[in-house]
């Protein structure tokens, strides 16, 4: 069986040795003769995998994604070619919450800001907005959920509210999955009318699909002078981006919230189990076999929790400066791609140990994902 990955997809060679011939491959640049013979094919969200690029394989039996989003995959015309499709919804959730977070602490040093003054908006209520509610939970930071689809699943008993309150919230943080049709369509859900309605003081923050806010429209607002606070992680166009809006956000990164190494790992293991179920085979790995150690182990907290030690800790696994300092520095010289694919390894907040000190009463810390 030829099996062919992405060559950014963590651990994919360990996980996936047993079960075929493995062929790495770029996944920008794939093209239909270099997967001819593929009965497997697993991609990143950069790869479009659609008639154009399957026109020249005829043995293709299972793709599959490493990441949440699925629009860069034609699935009517999979299922019309009876091959079997999988994503890994959550994969990268914790990731993303976690960098929704230390762009918060950033921010909230720069501008003295309160963590705990701030209300904000989740507008998308999936596994990556509700991750992201956990942690402000755990930090007692009001927040507010706006999920129509979800608002209407009888199952789903959490409080939403209209998306006009969620994006009247200090901070507003977009997980939604870009959809271009429908009453909810996410396509430039933020157009030109709605951005109009920020004030002054809000954060926006957008770590789903670029194509959920329109860019155009956003840098327009910027040069007449709106000083709405910008944290873009996604931008239309991927990889050619409007450069001219970079120099007015606050944080700018090349699509890499969710690139945490447990992150992106996650989305090799699911979609290795996907496959062994589909092979009738036993899955006999599992991430831990392969995550190393962190650079830092264990912390011991000996005072009250606070927003100075939340500070500390947050930056101490991930201070989104560092990729905002690679992005402006390297986006006009290597270009978005090679941003990407030369991304240094990030954990999430579970690789660390956090002891409390007998005696304080916040459990935060652990709250946050940090291990006991």
């Amino acid at each position: 069986m030829n099996i062919f990955y992405d060559e950014n997809m963590p651990f994919a060679a360990e996980f996936f040795a047993d079960l075929g011939q493995l062929t790495a491959f770029s996944g920008r640049s794939l093209s239909p003769t270099a997967i001819c013979d593929a009965d497997v094919l697993l991609v990143r969200s950069i790869t479009k995998v659609n008639e154009a690029l399957l026109k020249e394989n005829k043995n293709l039996r299972f793709v599959g994604t490493a990441t949440i989003g699925v629009d860069h995959i034609d699935q009517p015309y999979l299922s019309d070619r009876n091959v079997n499709f999988h994503s890994a919804p959550g994969c990268n959730a914790v990731s993303v919450a976690e960098y929704v977070l230390s762009a918060l602490v950033v921010l909230a040093e720069r501008y003295l800001i309160s963590l705990s003054s701030l209300t904000v908006g989740i507008v998308g209520a999936g596994n990556t907005g509700s991750r992201l509610s956990e942690k402000l939970s755990a930090l007692n930071i009001k927040h507010v959920l706006c999920d129509p689809l979800l608002a209407d699943n009888p199952a789903d008993k959490r409080e939403f509210v209209p998306l006009e309150q969620a994006l009247n919230c200090d901070v507003v943080s977009l997980h939604v999955p870009l959809t271009r049709k429908g009453k909810h369509a996410t396509y430039h859900l933020l157009n030109a009318e709605r951005l109009a309605q920020f004030n002054d003081n809000q954060i926006l923050i957008n770590a789903c699909r670029g194509e959920v806010i329109d860019n155009a429209a956003l840098l327009k607002m910027k040069q007449q002078g709106h000083p709405l606070k910008l944290v873009l992680d996604v931008w239309e166009n991927e990889p050619n981006i409007l450069s001219a809006l970079i120099s007015y956000c606050e944080i700018t990164t090349a699509h890499i919230a969710g690139y945490s190494l447990e992150g992106k790992a996650r989305g090799t293991e699911i979609l290795y189990r996907a496959l062994c179920e589909q092979l009738d085979i036993l899955p006999n790995k599992r991430l831990a076999d392969f995550l190393p150690a962190p650079a830092i182990g264990k912390v011991e907290i000996k005072q009250a929790f606070d927003e100075i030690l939340l500070n500390q800790l947050v930056k101490m696994v991930y201070d989104v400066r560092r990729d905002d300092a690679i992005f402006r520095q390297q986006i006009n010289v290597q270009g978005f791609d090679h941003i990407r694919k030369t991304y240094p390894t990030r954990r999430e907040f579970s690789s660390i140990t956090v002891k409390l000190n007998n005696g304080l009463s916040s459990d935060a810390p652990h709250q946050l994902g940090f291990n006991k």
